[in-house]
């Protein structure tokens, strides 16, 4: 039936049509919706990449591991649910919702397909930011936002939508490419890690439906939508905020404070292959030459005792890595970590005064389709770690 079909702007206006109401009948509960959503941003706005403990558990499974974690990655990918959630908000018929989150799923697959598989990174708390504005920009469209307030026609949602969802793809694809991608079967890690997302996304969306199903036949759901679309935006625009200031503060992070740690978490062990000498006459105590193999990463650890310090400084021949800066504390069989710097360079330097007994090093990976070579140099208080790996 031709006439029953539901345009996605049009009903968003039927929603509204004939609405005399005020647009924050209800404030109190919009404030306690948006201070929820708010605080629920602060808590993962910075929850950029896989944990350590899904980098080990990575390595040790097979497709299968991809899968599973691409179906909770996504479950637990806030700003991409929160874009479905908006974009199936006015959606009531199965073709209209069927078409427009397809057109979603091919955006994002495309890019996380061919980023992934060519190795094309981009920063991640950049792309985060242009996300938290696509949660914007679909709630925006939502509220009838383009007619009201700028007084021009809603873009096409359904080519925004796969534009959008190609963004989206460049966020995915640079949390896959921290993990120990298989350079022989790469593809197929891919697809099983997109093949996991989409079966995350299919989950929430039925959540979402039953939730919007529950509310859209009550006298609340005009105030409902209201409070739910701003507050997307609201969400949306800290979280973009938070991101630019990640952003800022990774590019001028140049020297370490230990005084900065993160919370601790669970460390990877990396197959080591190094040489090691000592540098007679020079300033530098030792220069070791590591190579990082394709899509591979690896560990250097020093053992250092609390209060000794020590210097370094480690390049590659242009290269950019990913790299985590850490330290271990001594007999602590946790596997719980505590990081200084993280971050994407192609060299870095500082001292550093340990605050606890034990381990301290880098974790270098290689998301790029060739060998890195790494030329390390130390001197100070330390004693050589078995950087041999297991």
């Amino acid at each position: 039936m031709k006439d029953s079909k539901v345009n996605h702007i049009d009903t968003i206006k039927a929603a509204f049509k004939g609405s005399n109401e005020n647009y924050f009948k209800g404030n109190h509960i919009f404030l306690v919706v948006s201070i929820f959503l708010l605080m629920s941003l602060s808590n993962f706005a910075n929850a950029h990449g896989m944990s350590e403990a899904e980098k080990l558990s990575i390595i040790e499974g097979g497709n299968l591991r991809y899968m599973w974690l691409g179906a909770t990655h996504m479950l637990s990918g806030y700003d991409h649910l929160a874009f479905v959630f908006g974009i199936i908000f006015f959606l009531t018929s199965f073709r209209d919702i069927a078409k427009y989150v397809t057109a979603f799923t091919v955006g994002h697959s495309v890019t996380l397909i061919y980023a992934t598989f060519n190795g094309i990174q981009l920063n991640y708390f950049l792309i985060d930011a242009v996300i938290a504005l696509s949660v914007c920009y679909i709630a925006f469209a939502n509220i009838d936002g383009f007619r009201k307030y700028l007084n021009i026609n809603t873009p096409n949602m359904l080519v925004m939508i796969v534009v959008l969802g190609l963004i989206h793809g460049f966020g995915l694809s640079t949390r896959l490419q921290e993990l120990p991608l298989s350079e022989d079967e790469l593809l197929l890690n891919i697809i099983s890690f997109n093949v996991g997302i989409e079966l995350g996304q299919i989950s929430a969306l039925l959540v979402m439906l039953l939730l919007i199903a529950a509310w859209r036949n009550s006298d609340f759901f005009k105030t409902f939508s209201k409070i739910t679309n701003y507050g997307l935006i609201m969400a949306g625009g800290l979280l973009f905020l938070m991101q630019m200031h990640g952003y800022e503060h990774a590019v001028n992070a140049d020297e370490l404070n230990v005084s900065e740690v993160s919370t601790p978490k669970l460390s990877t062990v990396s197959e080591m292959s190094d040489s090691a000498t000592a540098t007679v006459g020079d300033k530098w105590r030792d220069t070791i030459n590591i190579v990082i193999p394709a899509r591979d990463g690896k560990e250097y650890k020093l053992m250092v005792n609390k209060d000794d310090a020590f210097t370094f400084k480690w390049e590659t021949s242009g290269e950019l890595l990913f790299f985590d800066f850490h330290g271990e504390l001594a007999g602590d069989t946790s596997g719980a970590f505590q990081s200084f710097e993280v971050g994407t360079k192609s060299e870095s330097s500082g001292s550093l005064t340990a605050i606890f007994t034990g381990t301290h090093g880098w974790y270098w990976k290689n998301n790029t389709s060739s060998p890195v070579a790494i030329t390390l140099k130390v001197k100070g208080d330390y004693i050589a770690a078995n950087n041999s790996g297991k």
